[in-house]
């Protein structure tokens, strides 16, 4: 689900060459670089309106794509809906309480891109003032999108990042900040991680 060019796709296609990879994705020049992956079942859709039959996937990935999408609970929905009964729906989204805001920021009219501290502390009306280009989520707000719809949730927690952009540069220093940090998941300071990783299971078809 929000495919981009194909990375994740391409890779899960060469590790099980059984199944059949389908990829969406909003922007038709990484829908073709998607193609060039050999992800040959790949095209632009919006994550609200999908063009596929209801019941047919056994498993969707939507890592960070659902805090972008105009209406983050209808794409949820839309996921649902096309899920087979027993298929897993796996979500990676943006935590709120990470301390820095990721997506860049706005000010003044003008935006700034790079990473801003502190902005998803703000009340929503000022938050959503400086970002209203990204969502960040709450677990509350997280699990408000599956109400009504016919699931159940099967793992949630919260994770750190990779930060494999900052490992070149600092070297073995980030890389055991970043083992301890990963220690703190599924402990009361995954609090602050990146994102979280929910998986729900569709249970009946409606």
């Amino acid at each position: 689900a929000g495919g981009g060019n194909g990375t994740y796709a391409s890779q899960i296609q060469r590790r099980y060459e059984s199944s059949r990879v389908e990829l969406f994705e909003i922007e038709f020049e990484r829908v073709r670089e998607a193609r060039s992956e050999m992800i040959d079942h790949a095209l632009v859709a919006a994550g609200e309106y999908l063009p596929y039959a209801g019941a047919i996937f056994d498993t969707i990935i939507s890592n960070e794509v659902i805090e972008h999408v105009q209406d983050d609970q209808l794409a949820v929905k839309e996921m649902v809906r096309t899920l087979k009964i027993g298929g897993h729906l796996v979500i990676f989204c943006p935590n709120r309480w990470y301390p820095v805001e990721q997506h860049g920021h706005y000010w003044k009219g003008n935006y700034h891109f790079g990473n801003t501290p502190l902005i998803n502390y703000l009340p929503d009306n000022l938050r959503n003032k400086l970002a209203p280009h990204v969502r960040a989520y709450t677990s509350r707000g997280l699990h408000r999108l599956f109400d009504d719809l016919p699931v159940t949730i099967k793992h949630h927690s919260r994770i750190y990042g990779g930060y494999d952009n900052l490992i070149p540069r600092l070297g073995r220093p980030m890389e055991i900040f970043r083992k301890f940090l990963y220690s703190l998941e599924g402990s009361a300071f995954d609090t602050w991680g990146l994102s979280h990783f929910i998986v729900v299971e569709k249970i009946q078809n409606r």
